[in-house]
């Protein structure tokens, strides 16, 4: 589904990825660690199309990204799912409308006003807040939006980057919990995280490999931390 093959990135006349080899297979489980600054984020970019990678290949869904109009990678990235660090949001629209927004934006009003966007409302718990605009979301309700948001359109890869970083323990486990069910479904997930504690806890429940970033490069620790 995604593939890099001897992946480099440079930002700023510094090397900050290199030689970077990976396949997100279809239906696999990942995990991405490594300290901050390492590059996790990058990684997610370049894995989605929103970097172009300086050096060696990426390919998603089969295609070479390189070279690709920016209309095209649109398309590809339609059937990827992305749950950003910041989970930006439009202030002046209810919950449910933001998470309605990629339906809406490629042309599917009426699933946007149907029934699935209330069962996936209830499938995050937040049917009782989807009336409520951002500025009023909990940090955990924030971070259940915006995976509603990123899955709506039913993708085959869901990225997520530090999903958990800003939530309690309790709340990290429920969210956890809503990624390896979509893993369950066949979707491709990949996590970066830098919380240790969280891939232990998900090592028992679903079949994670574990990839770390370190000196630049992708180390594969596969079953072990």
């Amino acid at each position: 589904m995604i593939e890099l093959e001897n992946v480099a990135y440079s930002y700023g006349g510094g090397a900050l990825l290199s030689d970077i080899t990976v396949t997100l297979s279809p239906g696999s489980f990942h995990f991405l660690t490594g300290p901050s600054g390492a590059g996790k984020t990058t990684l997610l970019k370049l894995c989605y199309g929103a970097l172009e990678a300086t050096g060696g290949q990426v390919r998603i869904f089969g295609k070479d990204v390189r070279g690709l109009e920016r209309d095209a990678v649109a398309m590809l990235r339609r059937r990827m799912g992305v749950v950003h660090q910041d989970c930006q949001f439009l202030d002046h629209l209810s919950v449910r409308e933001n998470v309605a927004l990629p339906l809406v934006a490629s042309g599917r009003q009426a699933e946007a006003e149907g029934e699935d966007l209330g069962e996936l409302m209830s499938w995050v718990g937040l049917t009782e807040r989807a009336e409520a605009r951002p500025p009023e979301l909990s940090g955990g309700e924030r971070q259940r939006a915006a995976l509603a948001r990123a899955v709506i359109m039913s993708p085959d890869v869901v990225l997520a980057d530090e999903p958990t970083g800003n939530v309690d323990w309790d709340m990290s486990q429920r969210l956890l919990h809503l990624l390896i069910e979509l893993n369950r479904m066949g979707k491709t997930v990949l996590i970066a995280t830098h919380d240790l504690s969280l891939i232990r806890a998900a090592k028992v429940q679903v079949q994670a490999r574990v990839l770390r970033i370190a000196n630049r490069q992708l180390q594969h620790a596969g079953a072990d931390l």
